[in-house]
């Protein structure tokens, strides 16, 4: 029998994929994980427990399901948006805003089923925010509570091809301001030949060099308007283009900012078009058709293919990268140094590989997009081998993470650049992505409580900066609480855990704290109420209790508690391979005997075989006093391991108590039998 030392130095592979568990060959074999759950990867290669959730306020309607934006005033004002059924509320600074005692809100178009297809843009104090089912909307704030909502007036634009047949259109009115009627020579032509419909109301028309607004249907060949750039004469001409934004047509599917545009794209009638905004006029989409066309005019532009390809993304980097259903384009002025005009316009196909109706997310000079299927996360990044884009898929080694589909996609950039997504099955999976260092890491998070007869679960999740030196992320949690469906809105406590105080640990969901004087009663806690929940108190574990009416009973008074719903953290090495004489160990026996872990500001770990053979470290020494709290230990902590002969050599570290674990490197001694 060979004995041998093993050395597991880091965790970068995240949990791996079963269908890799004969994999020992790869590299990133011995640096993954078979099962990571409630732990976070580190760049630097330590997987550490995620903080516990705050408490911020239950939703508007918990019986119906909400939506989280970011929205960023300034690098010191940023606010998080609760998008629901028609509202918007408003939160800052941890809390919600509050306006005459109550939850401020404003009123919106969007309903339940449509708040996660919502795109948007941001530029300052103003966000322009585009749904295919609604007119483009533009939220601007003036104060905390001081926010509207208005639908955006676009100018001279944008508009479909102009008119090819004989039809023939005339206004009653030709001064700007004045009201009448538009007139047409037949239906042929006009919204697939069914004429002037209801849904026009609002929509733009182009008549010559005039520019109406329609108000009102009278008739398949009459509509009512207002003239809003008076043309040269009012007689029947041919001469004429309808609006491409108009509940007809379908209005903008997605939006966002490049070199000074504002830039449309993804109509119902015209899904595969974008559409440019004047240079540095966001709302003017004057093409100047009559006119000597300037390089600052907007732009309209149809990407040609073979298929049709709805656009689905846009993202703004060296270039502008286009995803659509059947591919991803990139366009640009004919170079990287060259702006884009209506002249020079360019555009590229750079893969086939298609994407989800999601937002992509740019993350350095990398642009990160959900396909099609919504089950790959693709790095779409330029290659100077072959002078174009390459998209890698970033789930390769972990397709079982994302295999029930991805529904939203949030990047925070501090402190450790990890990609949040929102699993459909309400798991909240993550990746550590620092590709310069090649840390590529996927762990799965699951928020205490539980939702019916199952995990609690993310609906939302979304990250604003803050002012201090980490992106906050907030996430709202569907949960089962003394019987009813509740929906909260929540975030996680800071992920730069540097503390020797264990009064400041936040290793709880849901988490509500209380400082002042000594007191065995805690109350204000209705939100869980008839939960089973965990405590610190003075910075030391305390048995659960019930929430009863709001309220605990602690066994010990207190002055510094922290009380919510306890989750478990969870690391499962790969299969030990190591310690044959002969080829691999893979498949003989063997017996972990001994183990010594490698831990940072860390205490109240279990360690061993199996989930049923656990072994807790003590951190407790003589020179402690017993009425005090454990101070957390950074070191090296050698303990005999429960494991007995058997062929796979897991070794399992769990953390089950509201403290902290971060797990710096393992180092197993073990036997094999070569027989």
């Amino acid at each position: 029998m060979a004995r041998v030392a093993v050395q597991l130095t880091n965790f970068t592979g995240g949990e791996l994929s079963p269908r890799l568990d004969g994999r020992n060959d790869l590299t990133k074999y011995s640096s993954g994980c078979k099962t990571l759950e409630n732990m976070v990867v580190y760049p630097h290669g330590s997987a550490a427990r995620r903080p516990g959730t705050q408490f911020v306020a239950e939703v508007k309607d918990s019986t119906k399901k909400t939506r989280l934006i970011p929205f960023e005033f300034s690098t010191t004002q940023t606010y998080m948006l609760e998008f629901g059924d028609q509202y918007i509320r408003f939160y800052k600074d941890n809390g919600v805003i509050l306006s005459g005692g109550s939850a401020y809100e404003i009123a919106t178009p969007y309903l339940e089923s449509e708040l996660f297809d919502i795109k948007y843009a941001q530029s300052a104090d103003v966000m322009y925010i585009c749904h295919p089912n609604h007119a483009v909307r533009k939220l601007s704030r003036t104060g905390h509570t001081s926010w509207t909502l208005t639908q955006v007036d676009f100018t001279k634009g944008p508009f479909q091809d102009h008119n090819i047949t004989t039809t023939t259109m005339s206004a009653s009115h030709t001064s700007v301001g004045s009201t009448g009627t538009l007139t047409i020579s037949s239906t042929t032509g006009i919204n697939a030949n069914q004429g002037w419909l209801t849904t026009d109301v609002g929509r733009l028309v182009h008549l010559k060099d005039g520019h109406y607004k329609i108000t009102g249907r009278t008739s398949a060949t009459v509509v009512t308007s207002i003239c809003e750039v008076s043309p040269s004469s009012s007689s029947a001409t041919t001469d004429f283009a309808l609006g491409a934004f108009s509940d007809t047509s379908g209005h903008p599917g997605c939006v966002t900012f490049f070199e000074q545009r504002l830039v449309f794209a993804g109509t119902k009638e015209q899904p595969q078009t974008l559409f440019f905004s004047k240079s540095g006029d966001y709302e003017n989409m004057d093409d100047n058709y009559h006119g000597t066309v300037s390089d600052d005019d907007a732009i309209i532009y149809t990407i040609a293919s073979n298929q049709v390809n709805a656009i689905r993304f846009m993202t703004a980097t060296r270039t502008l990268i286009v995803g659509t259903a059947g591919g991803e384009f990139t366009v640009s002025g004919g170079g990287t140094d060259v702006a884009i005009t209506p002249t020079n316009i360019l555009i590229k196909r750079q893969s086939n590989h298609g994407a989800a109706n999601l937002d992509a997310i740019a993350v350095g000079n990398v642009t990160l997009f959900l396909q099609r299927a919504k089950r790959k996360i693709r790095e779409l990044a330029y290659n100077f081998d072959v002078d174009g884009y390459l998209a890698p898929d970033m789930t390769i080694l972990a397709e079982h993470i994302s295999e029930s589909g991805i529904t939203q996609m949030a990047y925070q950039q501090e402190p450790n650049q990890i990609i949040w997504c929102v699993r459909t099955d309400g798991q909240l999976i993550a990746l550590t992505y620092q590709r310069e260092q090649q840390v590529v890491a996927w762990h799965r998070h699951i928020f205490g409580g539980s939702f019916s007869s199952g995990n609690a679960v993310c609906e939302s999740v979304a990250v604003i900066p803050t002012d201090d030196n980490e992106y906050q992320v907030w996430i709202i949690i569907k949960r089962t609480i003394d019987g009813a469906t509740k929906r909260y809105v929540e975030y996680l406590h800071n992920f730069n855990f540097d503390e020797t105080d264990n009064t400041d640990f936040n290793f709880l969901d849901s988490q509500l704290s209380y400082s002042g004087s000594a007191t065995t009663t805690i109350s204000g806690l209705g939100h869980l109420e008839g939960q089973t929940v965990a405590i610190l108190a003075d910075g030391a574990t305390h048995p659960r209790k019930t929430v009863t009416s709001g309220s605990i009973t602690l066994e010990r008074s207190a002055t510094k508690v922290k009380v919510g719903l306890p989750y478990t953290s969870l690391l499962q090495t790969m299969r030990l391979d190591a310690g044959s004489q002969d080829g691999t160990s893979q498949g003989k026996t063997k017996r972990i005997f001994d183990i010594t872990l490698r831990i940072y500001e860390s205490i109240g770990i279990e360690v061993g075989p199996d989930l049923n053979n656990m072994e807790r470290i003590p951190f407790r020494s003589s020179a402690t006093l017993m009425n005090q709290a454990i101070p957390v230990f950074t070191g090296d902590k050698e303990i005999e391991f429960r494991g007995n002969y058997e062929t796979d050599g897991y070794v399992y570290v769990r953390q089950d108590q509201p403290l902290p674990l971060t797990i710096l490197s393992l180092y197993p001694r073990l036997v094999t039998n070569d027989g």
